[in-house]
């Protein structure tokens, strides 16, 4: 087999073509949303959003049935976003700090959601792909709701770009322009929480940290620009996903395993030749 054949081969079938899509998407959105997460030290709150989500997918579990699997979609995003409006809520009406606050909500959340699933009979099955992912069951309705509710988030990055810039970066210049301070922490929050949830089925719950902020990490190694930082960001989180794909479609790997280890690969080869990059371009200036 050619190198062409390779890479056509795959494409013959259906559902490697939406899983390619969804990858793309996914990977593109992480990395954006995934450089406000890396830059502001927001791991844990990614994370915490990852994982709090548990308990809607419990409830719409318990709701719907197996019949019902796109309502899980929903229940997942209305509990993203409860617990992100929580932790906002316990962290400026308290004097708890927001890292306590996160481990609070997420330790309860994450308890919660171990609470309905214990109830329920029959949902190992289930519960892997939501852990772990299932790209490649990826169906066209799935993919209307990744590509509005991701087109959604980065619409609302490119038009408060600058807003978002100046809260996250320089509070004090924020208050000084009276700018909504509170409003856009929340909307950052909410973005982070559908981002997180619009990915779910790509690479799940366990590895979902892992794409919000491999791929922007790497990018802020050899960018000094936000904008910039997005676009590598994004570029390496897409060939992440089509990369991780064609390994697991190959190989035999699990599908969200594979794309993120491709991730980490990417920026361990980085960390490795950042420091003679550095040089060389110090050597080229003097």
């Amino acid at each position: 087999m050619n190198v062409l054949e390779w890479i056509v081969a795959p494409l013959r079938y259906p559902f490697m073509v939406r899983s390619l899509i969804a990858a793309v998407l996914v990977g593109g959105l992480s990395a954006v949303v995934g450089s406000y997460v890396v830059l502001r030290s927001m791991a844990f709150l990614g994370d915490a959003l990852a994982h709090a989500v548990l308990p809607g997918v419990a409830a719409g579990y318990l709701i719907a049935g197996q019949g019902g699997r796109r309502s899980l979609f929903w229940w997942a995003l209305g509990t993203a976003i409860a617990v992100a409006l929580g932790i906002e809520t316990i962290s400026q009406r308290t004097r708890i700090k927001e890292d306590t606050a996160i481990g609070i909500v997420f330790a309860g959340a994450f308890a919660l959601g171990i609470a309905l699933i214990s109830t329920v009979r029959g949902f190992a099955t289930d519960l892997v792909h939501v852990l772990f992912g299932n790209v490649l069951g990826v169906s066209n309705g799935d993919l209307i709701l990744i590509g509005a509710f991701g087109g959604a988030v980065l619409l609302v990055v490119f038009l408060l770009y600058k807003e978002f810039l100046v809260v996250s970066f320089d509070p004090t210049l924020a208050v000084t322009l009276r700018l909504p301070t509170t409003f856009y922490r929340i909307l950052l929050l909410i973005l982070v929480a559908v981002t997180v949830v619009v990915s779910l089925q790509t690479v799940g719950l366990g590895l979902m940290l892992a794409m919000l902020i491999t791929p922007a990490t790497t990018a802020y190694l050899v960018t000094r620009r936000l904008p910039r930082m997005m676009t590598v960001g994004a570029l390496l989180g897409i060939v992440s996903g089509i990369v991780g794909l064609y390994l697991s479609f190959y190989f035999g790997l699990a599908s969200g395993a594979a794309i993120v280890l491709v991730a980490i690969t990417l920026f361990s080869i980085v960390v490795i030749l950042r420091p003679g990059v550095a040089r060389l371009r110090r050597s080229l200036h003097r």
